[in-house]
């Protein structure tokens, strides 16, 4: 069987996922802040929100089609952004954005993708947002955030959760850095997983590719920390199309930034990477959903781990998810047939739930 053949649920790519990826790759797409109680918290609120069963209704025909900022979605759910996609697998940034394009879901592409910005666009066929980390003073930034429009993105992703980086202790004890490198003990590493090393070897190192031009640089651990309210009214004077914010967990903030004209908040802790004691985001939407009314768009990511989660949250007041980790671990799994399967086994699984649930459709959440 392929590897992708026992892939069953998203526990089930983590699993395969960890045999197959050197520890410190492993470690850097799985790891969270401090801790990792953070973590905890998030998977326990999940597991306690709960699903309404009902039954004798006819069921038979549903959909999971949904409206994303006036265009449909074949999905509810999306391509969270993340970093260095490819070391996950080659080619990984290329697969979710031909992902994207097939089933018209954005594919959110991060600052500090594999590949860059302009390609991935026009393999999504425009089904991509922009994230976008502001960072040192700014200058880079703004030069991306100009360089995405240019490239045709319609609706960028502004990241606020990260003033500074936080601590991930399992990444720091492997020695991960971006951009890579490699030392004695990384080298130990990959010689234990020759697969990965081989054919990471065949493709090129991972490279952090919208800043391999003259002018552009990026320093992960730099501060982002003088953001302001004033960076993003900024970044919304010069930004045509929508705009989301990102990292959002306070409902005092959220109710702010609808008024500045934000179009979406997107709720997440960015998935307990950054500050280990802060609320969970199922708490934070339930809060931020009754700040801003019924009609404001919220989405949702962290922590999300099967179609069952992601309807959960939708009718707890989301509007539209987004999954992140599982599907780098699918593709680490099983390349881009593994990503498939496991984007065939979320869509079952909330599928079946609906069904459950006495759902035809999104419209009823």
């Amino acid at each position: 069987m392929a590897p992708a053949d026992h892939i069953h649920s998203a526990e089930d790519a983590r699993r395969l996922a960890r045999r197959r990826l050197p520890w410190m790759v492993f470690d850097y797409i799985d790891g969270a802040a401090g801790r990792e109680t953070g973590l905890t918290r998030n998977r326990a609120a999940l597991d306690a929100l709960t699903l309404r069963p009902r039954i004798l209704r006819d069921v038979s025909q549903r959909s999971l089609a949904t409206t994303l900022f006036g265009a449909t979605a074949d999905r509810p759910f999306g391509i969270a952004p993340m970093g260095m996609c490819n070391l996950s697998c080659p080619g990984a940034d290329l697969m979710l954005a031909r992902l994207a394009r097939d089933f018209k879901v954005p594919h959110g592409v991060s600052t500090v993708a594999s590949t860059p910005l302009e390609t991935i666009i026009e393999v999504a066929e425009g089904h991509a947002w922009f994230q976008i980390y502001f960072s040192g003073d700014g200058s880079g930034t703004f030069k991306l955030v100009e360089r995405a429009r240019d490239a045709g993105y319609e609706t960028l992703v502004v990241t606020v959760d990260v003033p500074e980086v936080g601590r991930r202790p399992r990444e720091l004890r492997r020695g991960f850095k971006m951009p890579f490198r490699i030392g004695p003990s990384q080298f130990v590493d990959f010689a234990l997983h020759p697969r990965w090393s081989i054919s990471t070897l065949l493709h090129g190192r991972p490279e952090m590719a919208n800043f391999q031009m003259p002018g552009y640089s990026f320093d992960r651990t730099e501060s982002r920390a003088k953001a302001d309210w004033d960076t993003l009214a900024r970044m919304r004077d010069m930004w045509p199309g929508k705009l989301v914010v990102k990292g959002v967990l306070d409902a005092e903030d959220a109710l702010r930034l609808k008024n500045s004209g934000a179009d979406a908040i997107q709720v997440s802790s960015h998935g307990a990477r950054q500050l280990e004691s802060a609320p969970t985001p199922v708490e934070a939407l339930l809060a931020i959903r009754e700040a801003v009314g019924p009609d404001y768009p919220l989405f949702f990511d962290s922590g999300l781990r099967s179609g069952e989660d992601a309807l959960k949250l939708l009718v707890h007041g989301a509007d539209f998810c987004f999954f992140g980790r599982i599907l780098q671990f699918a593709m680490a799994a099983g390349g881009e047939v593994g990503l498939r399967q496991m984007w065939s086994v979320l869509s079952d699984e909330m599928s079946i739930a609906m069904a459950q649930t006495g759902m035809t459709g999104l419209q009823t959440a």
